[in-house]
């Protein structure tokens, strides 16, 4: 059994509760050839978590595991312009049928490698060295936010545990929030 995902250190994550916070449209993206509506837990527990944290849910979807699948969904979504972020959950691991990375990882404009590590960081205290079985990533893809989880229910809460922070305005020292009108500038 998981124990549950530790919370980010203070230290870490540094609330500045005197300035206003600024929602972000997020779209979440299940990869999955067995999940539907009813039983894709971890893209739900990505939802609630968005929403309780003050965030609307833009969209929401499931996808097969398929290349073609994937970079279709998030590519309306970038291309419609109703999302800042896009977060998938599943197809990140080692077996045939894991191609998120493969999927997005070529559309990414920019890396984020920092995301990884951080994550993986988390995970460890998770679920112990089972997090080098995980290939999470990040990056951006015309000015949209794109992060990767696994499709468990634990690593998307050791996920959004590390995205969370991010994506709040009144993070400090900074925020991805603060750069999102600049990502598109040459």
């Amino acid at each position: 059994m998981n124990a549950p995902a530790p919370p980010i250190p203070k230290s870490a994550s540094r609330i500045d509760e005197s300035l206003p916070f600024h929602p972000v449209r997020i779209a979440v993206l299940s990869v999955s050839d067995t999940r539907d509506e009813e039983t894709d837990t971890s893209g739900k527990v990505l939802a609630d978590r968005i929403e309780a944290a003050g965030h609307g849910l833009a969209a929401r979807a499931i996808v097969p595991d398929d290349i073609d699948a994937i970079r279709s969904r998030v590519r309306g979504w970038i291309e419609h312009g109703g999302v800042e972020v896009i977060i998938t959950t599943g197809g990140t691991g080692l077996t045939g049928r894991d191609v998120t990375p493969e999927a997005l990882e070529p559309l990414f404009d920019k890396r984020i490698d920092g995301f990884s590590v951080i994550f993986h960081q988390v995970s460890y205290q998770s679920v112990g060295l089972s997090t080098l079985q995980s290939r999470a990533t990040a990056g951006l893809i015309s000015g949209v936010f794109v992060f990767c989880l696994p499709g468990s229910n634990g690593a998307v809460k050791d996920g959004w545990g590390v995205i969370a922070p991010q994506l709040d305005s009144r993070h400090r020292p900074c925020n991805l929030v603060e750069l999102m009108a600049r990502l598109l500038e040459s």
